[in-house]
């Protein structure tokens, strides 16, 4: 049965197809014959209590032109949609908080929002991390530049890093005695205004940064190991790294193990977690990428077990 799919999403015009997540998702529910409706934020509103939207038809193709046609724009409740995937990518500032208001209602009026927007709203996708410390590499999060600084000293080597960014932007790794820690922390904390995370260094980074594909807390087979370029401490395929599909070993799929309880009662149906050597160091839950280059490594086709898992899982 043909279901109504609407993508929230940054302008699709800008995305790059041959590795976009969220696309891979509109070409699976295509495929399997949903209609899709496309919204950018500025497209959701709450009037009288009622979750609207602005949306337009829209059909994709695989190809890296021409990928993409739009229809006629039509405007009503969101309640037209079945299925409402948020997929609006970080930064996670107030007009993102702003839109699961709307999606909020939406979902109290029986669409299907994913991932749901209270967890959205609560799970920082760096912070979230320190639920599972068993997991974890030491953290510390604060604003305060001397406790950072007394972190340094006891690891010799961290990385500090903002808690609403994404692809590898405004990462710092500092050793002991680098003289630029002043400089850093002043930039990032704002003179102790804004509170980021530090972590202690992993060396193990240059054998890849996993990212690993939970959908329903259940964890696919492989990871994208996300090796970083020569000379680059990111590991991000958006920093220059590139991506190579591994087996998940036997820690790997423990780190899965203890977080998919949690993931499962917030309705995180779609997770990417970062895993470096033996710690978990991300759990990313706005609009996680590496589906189109596991698909492309193993022949898979993650994002249709997605929009399966999807139409056939209770809410």
């Amino acid at each position: 049965m043909p279901h109504d799919i609407a993508i929230l999403m940054d302008p699709i015009a800008g995305i790059k197809p041959w590795k976009d997540t969220t696309f891979a998702m509109m070409l699976a529910a295509q495929a399997r014959g949903h209609r899709l409706h496309y919204l950018e934020p500025g497209d959701l509103w709450i009037e009288e209590g009622e979750a609207r939207a602005r949306s337009r038809p829209v059909t994709v193709r695989d190809q890296h032109d021409d990928f993409f046609a739009l229809g006629e724009p039509g405007t009503g409740p969101a309640t037209r949609f079945d299925l409402l995937l948020m997929r609006k990518d970080p930064p996670f500032d107030l007009e993102f908080v702003y839109s699961t208001y709307a999606l909020e209602l939406a979902e109290a009026a029986g669409v299907r929002v994913v991932n749901r927007p209270h967890a959205l709203r609560d799970v920082n996708e760096k912070a979230f991390t320190t639920r599972f410390p068993q997991c974890c590499p030491p953290t510390l999060i604060t604003r305060d530049r001397a406790r950072i600084r007394a972190f340094l000293e006891a690891q010799g080597e961290i990385v500090v890093k903002p808690l609403d960014s994404m692809g590898g932007a405004s990462v710092f790794r500092i050793r002991h005695d680098d003289p630029n820690t002043s400089v850093i922390l002043e930039v990032m904390t704002e003179f102790d205004r804004r509170t980021i995370v530090a972590q202690r260094f992993l060396p193990e980074y240059t054998a890849g940064d996993k990212r690993i594909i939970l959908i329903g807390g259940t964890p696919f087979g492989h990871a994208l190991a996300r090796i970083p370029a020569a000379g680059e401490t990111r590991a991000n395929l958006a920093a220059g790294g590139r991506g190579e599909a591994v087996p998940l070993n036997d820690r790997d799929r423990w780190i899965c193990d203890q977080i998919a309880p949690e993931l499962r009662a917030r309705g995180l149906d779609f997770v990417g977690i970062d895993v470096i050597g033996d710690y978990l160091t991300e759990i990313n839950v706005t609009s996680p990428t590496g589906v189109r280059e596991l698909d492309q490594a193993l022949g898979a086709d993650l994002a249709g077990q997605f929009i399966d898992h999807l139409l056939h899982a209770p809410l």
